[in-house]
């Protein structure tokens, strides 16, 4: 269990001054130039040392990234992108930092955008998020007011910017290429890569698209030590992070801890426990909607970190932890999970366009039993043509969670169209989906 003392976001309930005045107290903005002083190089080196993975649902080496911008200077200006569009079902953490304790996320811009030598800064908020959009902005007319941004920021002879842009609601926009597109005032739909955005990014120039925690976890970093972070958490997955704890528990709740907390000391020690205690437990999703779901059965000793959930056939994701109990109806709550892919599909891959429709449709049928068991494989046999076929991942993200419903309760769904089989007047009559939607 994380100690208090190695807690990087310290007022992530709002129990304290979210403005300059309790930031500052709380050690934001401490030092922070003379981290720009030490170069971009230093800072790079520093990050990639501490081992800090995404923390926006891919989890690749936030310092490596950072390295991919170019080091010399043709001409474009460099961009920092933030990705505040926190869209993904059951995630809720980025939207505690920014209306809590934004100061920890506009310090890390200026520090992040130094080391890859931008002078500009775009934070892309969820459409949905309307006080975070203005508490955030607050927070930066503060910094700008004291200093801390603009002309020669926190005094370090570094001029940098930082801007807000409101998104209009779309799923889509939480993928790198679709937010840059949006950014740029087109619709968000992905783009092909190659060519990357370290390369070709925002308005044609060397981008990087990085997680708001990514962020906002970076001058702590550099202020107690790379080494120190790299000292939490277990092998190849350090430092702590936010979890999102949702579903059937006792107290939903997002909470920092360390990488690498089992699940089971995860929900137990921040949640009160499973909703009816531990023995009815009956799955958890957990990294957010779009990963596999993982049987009680896999959950006694379950580490919540990449490899392990990898390791499983699901993921850590963003650490949005989804618990449901023996009352949930598992083919329901995929196919709802189905419908919000439906709905999401920008439409420009036409496995995406057309298969998470169809996929719907089918889970529909499934909900009800109205369905034949061999449409149980022919449904596994679409997800597989989905995945990897698609210019992003949301083709992928919603096929995982009808896998992880096959893999683990394919029992469930046999049964489910044994009773329509038996009783259809019945069975259909108990729920009917689509009208429901």
């Amino acid at each position: 269990m994380l100690a208090d003392k190695d807690r990087i976001f310290t007022n992530l309930y709002g129990q304290h001054d979210w403005g300059l005045k309790g930031a500052l107290e709380r050690g934001t903005w401490d030092g922070t130039a003379d981290f720009i002083k030490k170069g971009d190089g230093w800072i790079v080196d520093q990050i990639k040392a501490s081992g800090l993975r995404g923390r926006g649902g891919a989890g690749f080496p936030t310092g490596l990234k950072w390295s991919f911008m170019p080091k010399g200077d043709d001409g474009r200006p460099h961009y920092l992108v933030v990705n505040a569009d926190e869209s993904e079902p059951g995630t809720c953490k980025d939207r505690e930092i920014m209306r809590h304790d934004p100061h920890v996320l506009i310090e890390g811009c200026l520090i992040a955008s130094f080391a890859m030598r931008a002078h500009a800064c775009y934070i892309y908020v969820r459409g949905e998020f309307i006080l975070e959009r203005v508490r955030l902005q607050a927070a930066i007319d503060q910094a700008y007011e004291a200093g801390l941004v603009g002309k020669n920021a926190c005094g370090s002879g570094w001029d940098f910017d930082i801007y807000v842009h409101h998104g209009a609601g779309a799923y889509i926009c939480g993928e790198e290429t679709a937010l840059i597109e949006s950014l740029e005032g087109k619709k968000g739909m992905p783009r092909l890569k190659p060519p990357f955005p370290a390369n070709v990014g925002l308005y044609g120039a060397p981008s990087t698209v990085n997680n708001v925690e990514s962020i906002a976890v970076t001058p702590t970093i550099l202020r107690r030590g790379a080494s120190w972070f790299a000292g939490l958490g277990t092998p190849n997955n350090v430092g702590t992070k936010l979890f999102c704890i949702s579903g059937h528990v006792n107290n939903p709740c997002t909470v920092e801890e360390e990488m690498g907390i089992t699940f089971r000391e995860l929900v137990e020690t921040h949640c009160g426990g499973v909703r009816g205690g531990w023995d009815n437990l009956k799955c958890v999703i957990p990294g957010g909607s779009s990963v596999p779901m993982i049987p009680a059965e896999q959950c006694d000793d379950l580490a919540m970190d990449f490899d392990t959930l990898r390791g499983l056939g699901s993921g850590l994701g963003t650490a949005a932890v989804i618990v449901m109990d023996k009352s949930t109806d598992v083919i329901k709550a995929i196919q709802r999970l189905s419908y919000f892919y439906k709905h999401e599909s920008c439409g420009q891959c036409t496995p995406c366009r057309e298969g998470t429709g169809w996929m719907w449709r089918v889970m529909t049928r499934m909900v009800e039993g109205r369905a034949e068991k061999r449409e149980i494989d022919m449904l596994f046999d679409v997800t597989k043509q989905i995945e990897g076929h698609t210019i992003c991942a949301l083709g992928d993200a919603a096929a995982w969670p009808i896998q992880g419903l096959i893999k683990h309760f394919r029992h469930e769904m046999e049964e489910r169209i044994d009773q329509f089989s038996a009783n259809p007047d019945k069975a259909g009559s108990v729920l009917n989906v689509e009208a429901a939607q």
